[in-house]
């Protein structure tokens, strides 16, 4: 694996750092009176999710980790395992639910998403930014109500409970972000 300085160190980087793999959220590069300059940077274990802050001086070297990209294709969920085709061997993949975390909501039939592999472990899933969900239940449009900046509550056809625009009704269709999990725009 490739060493990289610690002043080279960017958002995104996955690094191996004190035998485990994480993923850098953020760095701020610090100038202080005294002593060499240094990288303050925040990360997240790839496996536990547990955070850290470290320093790197611009002499530390630390290894960049490059994690392999899959496309593949969700089929169904068994015994709290998601079961995935890979696009291009055709070869069926289980992964674990908690690979998704609160995201899982999003995930249906035949949905594509990009899979990181380190080795041979799954680290990360990566859905689409916005799927289209339907609107199941959410308040009638009250007339004369048109304050731009006033959202009920809907429920999804995912279980999922966001804030939508008083104009959407039920039975409709809405592009949600799985980033955000929050309204983008009518489906």
């Amino acid at each position: 694996m490739p060493k990289i300085n610690g002043n080279e160190i960017k958002p995104n980087n996955v690094l191996e750092h004190s035998g485990h793999l994480w993923v850098v959220a953020k760095v701020s590069h610090v100038k202080p009176g005294k002593g060499g300059a240094f990288a303050q940077v925040e990360m997240r274990n790839l496996r536990t999710g547990s955070k850290l802050n470290e320093r790197f001086r611009s002499a530390d070297k630390v290894e960049k980790v490059r994690l392999e990209q899959r496309t593949q294709q969700f089929l169904y969920e068994s015994d709290n395992m998601l079961i995935f085709m890979d696009s291009e061997t055709y070869e069926q993949i289980e992964l674990p639910v908690d690979l998704l975390g609160d995201k899982r909501a999003f995930l249906s039939d035949g949905m594509t998403l990009q899979i990181e592999y380190y080795e041979l472990e799954a680290l990360n899933a990566t859905l689409p930014d916005k799927v289209s969900c339907t609107v199941v239940e959410t308040e009638p449009i009250v007339k004369g109500q048109t304050a731009a900046n006033s959202f009920k509550p809907a429920l999804l056809d995912n279980n999922l409970k966001i804030s939508v625009p008083p104009f959407i009704e039920q039975g409709e269709k809405v592009i949600v972000s799985t980033e955000t999990m929050e309204y983008v725009e009518r489906g």
